[in-house]
């Protein structure tokens, strides 16, 4: 049995354009699991109404999206636009951001008191204890902030940095560079004359407990952390 083709809808200055796609590979794309749109369009068509098969005109496509390449429009419809979920997919979906959210949330936010973050699960039974609702086609990073206030009655919450100075002996020097790189700030770097990297970093206070594992994993423990404030 094939499935009944989904549309997705979007708008642009009071124009409406959609496209028809396959269900599924479609929700796979919107959660960045898919990129071959070919595989997920049911036509090339671009319609201003697709229930009536109205076909957006030549003029149209090019005043709202800057070209007439079909699949290039589709795609950025399909990025931008709002998909129409069935009961399946929007539950799929809302667990999805509902992930994003937990995670973003243990990685940017901190208990004031202890300055660690709140483990997942205690996330996670905040927002069912507050009710919270997620909206499946919204960025998770931007519901964040509304979730973070209704959470702050439940569970204390503060978004804060650390500074840290760290020293990681010569030989795991350059392989410790990258990390601190991608985890935080490197406000300074010195390398000192026995070879050791010394580095003032400043991260999220909620990412120190990840910065210290990997840092332990690599130097064998023999790294030093200090927060600096």
């Amino acid at each position: 049995m094939v499935d009944k083709p989904s549309v997705v809808r979007y708008s642009f200055e009071g124009e409406k354009f959609e496209i028809l796609v396959k269900p599924d590979p479609a929700l796979e794309f919107k959660l960045g699991k898919r990129k071959d749109i070919s595989s997920i369009l049911v036509s090339d068509e671009i319609y201003t109404d697709s229930n009536k098969g109205t076909r957006a005109s030549s003029e149209k496509l090019l005043k709202a999206f800057k070209t007439e390449d079909t699949t290039a429009i589709a795609e950025k419809i399909l990025k931008k636009g709002v998909l129409n979920l069935t009961t399946d997919q929007r539950r799929k979906m809302i667990s999805e951001k509902r992930k994003q959210i937990v995670n973003f949330i243990a990685k940017t936010y901190v208990d004031p008191k202890s300055h660690l973050p709140h483990p997942p699960l205690r996330i996670e039974q905040a927002m069912e204890d507050g009710k919270v609702s997620i909206d499946p086609h919204q960025n998770a990073e931007e519901q964040v902030k509304d979730i973070v206030d209704k959470l702050r009655s439940i569970i204390p919450l503060k978004s804060e940095n650390l500074v840290l100075e760290i020293i990681v002996p010569a030989q795991f020097a350059s392989q410790s560079y990258s990390v601190l790189k991608s985890t935080g700030t490197l406000q300074k770097e010195e390398w000192l004359s026995n070879g050791s990297l010394k580095a003032i970093l400043e991260i999220p206070a909620a990412a120190r407990p990840n910065v210290i594992d990997r840092l332990g994993s690599i130097t064998k423990g023999t790294a030093s952390v200090e927060v600096l404030k």
